[in-house]
């Protein structure tokens, strides 16, 4: 038996644990596969939830729902309403703690109510690496973290949903669109809905992997490394401008390091516990 296939077994064994399980469930490769594998561990006694909220793109929920009508596994949306939380607007460096508190609380009034015995998220062992308030939030609720107990990483996972054909497998990350915003700057549904438009502009132009970063008056635009050469030419530069000053932006600047996870965490480094 391979590295990954012990992984994999190990898995199981986690999802065996629960009686019965809601999943938290974005839609992308890590929820996605987490769904998936509890579904054919515990069929109909396990859920998957979709929280939606105005930081949760329209792309993310076809995606997610895409999934759910190919692999007909349960799945309800629930709502969440995190931006009435002055906490999570003031967007400080635990602002996601207050988004996943507010959600596993959801989560957890509904496991009571139709009588779920666990819940559990799709964190993986290269999440532990960076800055995720949102882990505390899952600790005081107890929820559980099957891919991380099971030792999984990014790119298990990503194997694993390849081999059960998961149209997700190579999706690009994708964190909320609050994750956009520049630390100290006022989560709104009018920046969320720019960034979200501009990120589609983007995907319009050919670009898969990117990153919208809101800093007030001027976005910071982030490309994959291995896209960057389509971004560096005059005509591009001339219709970034043009899109995102049409949003109102009054700088557009292009990052030459690219597209990185957490980029607007770099400075956090050392707050990680």
């Amino acid at each position: 038996m391979s590295e990954l296939e012990t992984k994999e077994q190990l898995l199981r064994e986690e999802l065996r644990k629960a009686p019965s399980l809601v999943v938290a469930y974005s839609g992308g490769v890590d929820s996605a596969y987490l769904a998936y594998a509890a579904h054919q561990v515990l069929g109909d006694r396990m859920l998957a939830v979709t929280a939606l909220s105005a930081s949760y793109s329209s792309r993310d929920r076809h995606e997610a729902e895409g999934m759910v009508t190919r692999f007909k596994f349960p799945h309800e949306f629930i709502e969440t309403d995190e931006l009435s939380d002055p906490n999570y607007r003031a967007n400080n460096p635990d602002r996601c703690y207050f988004c996943k508190d507010a959600m596993f609380v959801r989560l957890q009034e509904l496991a009571a109510q139709r009588g779920f015995a666990a819940i559990a998220y799709g964190i993986n062992v290269d999440d532990k690496g960076d800055w995720r308030p949102g882990q505390r939030a899952a600790q005081e609720h107890q929820i559980k973290t099957p891919l991380l107990e099971a030792g999984l990483t990014k790119a298990d996972i990503r194997e694993l949903a390849r081999r059960a054909e998961l149209p997700v497998w190579d999706r690009p990350a994708s964190a909320c669109l609050s994750s956009r915003i520049a630390y100290g700057l006022e989560v709104t549904p009018e920046r969320l809905a720019v960034i979200e438009k501009g990120e589609e502009a983007l995907r319009g132009l050919g670009f898969r992997q990117m990153r919208v970063r809101h800093h007030d008056q001027m976005v910071r635009i982030e490309i994959a490394p291995d896209e960057l050469p389509q971004a560096l030419t005059s005509d591009m530069a001339r219709k970034f401008v043009e899109i995102f000053k049409a949003l109102g932006f009054k700088f557009v600047a292009l990052d030459l390091e690219g597209y990185r996870t957490g980029s607007l965490n770099t400075h956090l480094v050392s707050l990680k516990k």
